[in-house]
């Protein structure tokens, strides 16, 4: 089999593409054909070093073991199964939830031996993956590059939604409203949650498909008087924020929220420090929720939606395996809509 690996904490060269023996599933494990294999920015800044300092950067204290094949957005048909798993599983179309734990029942994703495929495990770069087979759902659609995208990002966002214990009728301001988890923020909050939402993006030709996926307003965070225009818009302050962005738009945020406002971060590409003003927080009562991935009662929510039609995929393109590299440059870059796909 092919797969591609992070060698070592760096730049896109240190992902390489490796031929080797196909992996066995142990007890309790299957064995997956990779059919598609979305892409996340947790894997880019695993391989940048971002999660750590020094020598050390992952999920763990310990860091990543390299070298190591990323990919968490994993589906696939199941091949082979090992001891104690049910042969019927075989043929099945299936998407991986992407995490391991010890954790009790709704706290499997803040468990201290928390383990992310891709980052503590080998990943979905590659053409086969063996997971443990209670993690592998019944994939969503059809469809196995639209069923990709929504393991990282789908369960990320609607955790964030929960988090926020979203209301029908609230206003909920969503920031990197075009990327992975904002279109997805999007539609949850909109769709499922039934609240209004204003999307921020940096390019407004955008703004037609943010609508089309249940925006009420679109705005460019490339304006001066963004703050001014939230509260124009909304007609006064907002209830809640879900943000992917960090420091760019923390002060904004702040600023716009209402008295008892929550604000919900599960990312920092626009800045991981940010200064805060503590008056801020506690004359306006706001709460600060970080968040990132879910548990899995929130994952079958999350499959259950997209089978009902509520939340759709958004791809922006789709590169092959052997272009990893290419793809997590492109994915860099501003002004894309939705996710990007690996095909091996």
């Amino acid at each position: 089999m092919k797969s591609v690996k992070v060698t070592g904490y760096g730049g896109v060269d240190k992902l390489q593409v490796f031929t080797h023996d196909i992996p066995k599933p142990k007890e309790g494990e299957v064995l997956i054909k990779v059919k598609a294999c979305a892409i996340n920015n947790t894997e880019i800044w695993m391989r940048e070093g971002a999660y750590g300092s020094g020598a050390k950067s992952g999920w763990r204290p310990e860091g990543v073991t390299f070298p190591r094949t990323p990919g968490s957005d994993i589906t696939g048909v199941v091949q082979k199964v090992g001891q104690a798993v049910d042969e019927d599983l075989i043929g099945q179309n299936v998407i991986l939830y992407p995490l391991t734990s010890s954790g009790e029942v709704g706290q499997e994703h803040i468990a201290e031996d928390m383990a992310f495929i891709g980052s503590e495990y080998d990943g979905g770069y590659a053409e086969y993956v063996v997971w443990p087979a209670e993690l592998c759902f019944a994939m969503p659609l059809d469809d196995y590059v639209e069923s990709a995208v929504f393991p990282v990002s789908g369960l990320t966002a609607w955790h964030m939604a929960e988090q926020l214990n979203i209301l029908p009728g609230q206003t909920i301001m969503v920031t990197g409203a075009n990327g992975g988890v904002g279109t997805f923020n999007v539609q949850i909050a909109s769709k499922v949650f039934g609240a209004k939402v204003i999307a921020i993006v940096g390019d407004l030709a955008l703004a037609d498909r943010l609508k089309s996926l249940g925006a009420t307003r679109v705005l460019s965070y490339k304006s001066d008087k963004l703050a001014e225009e939230i509260i124009t818009v909304n007609g006064g302050p907002i209830d809640g924020v879900l943000d992917v962005v960090g420091d760019a738009l923390f002060s904004v945020s702040l600023e716009v929220l209402k008295k008892g406002g929550k604000f919900c971060t599960s990312g920092s590409a626009g800045g991981q420090q940010t200064t805060l003003d503590f008056r801020t927080l506690y004359l306006k009562h706001i709460a600060l929720y970080g968040s990132v991935l879910g548990t899995r009662d929130e994952f079958q929510k999350l499959l259950d939606a997209v089978r009902e039609g509520k939340i759709k995929p958004v791809i922006d393109r789709t590169y092959p395996l052997e272009e990893a590299g290419s793809a997590q440059t492109y994915f860099k870059q501003n002004g894309k809509m939705g996710k990007i796909v690996l095909i091996p």
